[in-house]
């Protein structure tokens, strides 16, 4: 029998172990980083995609509560600002009218929705509405209504400023109550005037004619 010799296998040495270990520790801390990174990253573009989703939405509601309103829109500038459509049939709480005002509060320069009927601003205790908090931090709120167009300016700190024209909105027409022509009564005789006789006189009679037989 021939026995083969194999070559002997060349096995790492201690200080290429060491230094595998080594590289292999700064590619993973790398790793983590990496992957911390882009979790981070994933964080502030789900919460980016989020606000904007909800700006939108907000955007949406405010632009179906002018479109749906019947033109009565009023905007004032006070101790806060407001906008308020006396009835629109675009209602988050299934009412068939609703009033709707848009108001931004000191607090915060919140923007809230408010739905109800029949409420005057500031709200009290007794009124039935809903409050729904919209986004904070609001510079701007304006609106312009000229004809049958609607223009709206929005801006959020920190956010480019959100506009949307809306056409077709005509402001109800105010009908002025007309003066009725004073109408004469039918069927009544003017007073006729009687003549008042002076004392000594005779009255004034007409004679019958006699018949002779």
């Amino acid at each position: 029998m021939t026995f083969v010799k194999r070559k002997p296998r060349k096995a790492f040495t201690l200080i290429e172990v060491l230094i595998s270990i080594g590289l292999l520790g700064i590619v993973i801390v790398a790793l983590f980083s990496t992957v911390s990174m882009m979790r981070d990253s994933n964080g502030h573009l789900y919460e980016y995609l989020q606000k904007s989703k909800k700006i939108t939405k907000a955007t949406k509601v405010l632009y179906l509560d002018i479109a749906s309103s019947d033109g009565n829109i009023t905007l004032e500038k006070d101790e806060f600002t407001r906008l308020c459509m006396q009835e629109t049939r675009n209602s988050l709480y299934a009412l068939s009218l609703a009033k709707v005002c848009w108001v931004v509060l000191k607090k915060n320069n919140t923007l809230v929705r408010i739905e109800g009927n029949n409420y005057k601003l500031p709200t009290r205790i007794e009124d039935r509405v809903e409050v729904n908090p919209v986004m904070q931090h609001v510079e701007l709120f304006d609106v312009y209504h000229e004809k049958d167009k609607i223009l709206v300016f929005l801006k959020q700190k920190g956010e480019e400023p959100i506009t949307f024209m809306i056409q077709g909105v005509t402001r109800p027409i105010v009908k002025k109550p007309t003066k009725k022509k004073p109408t004469k009564p039918k069927g009544k005789v003017p007073n006729s005037t009687i003549p008042v006789q002076s004392p000594g006189t005779a009255p004034n009679t007409i004679p019958t004619p006699r018949l002779e037989g």
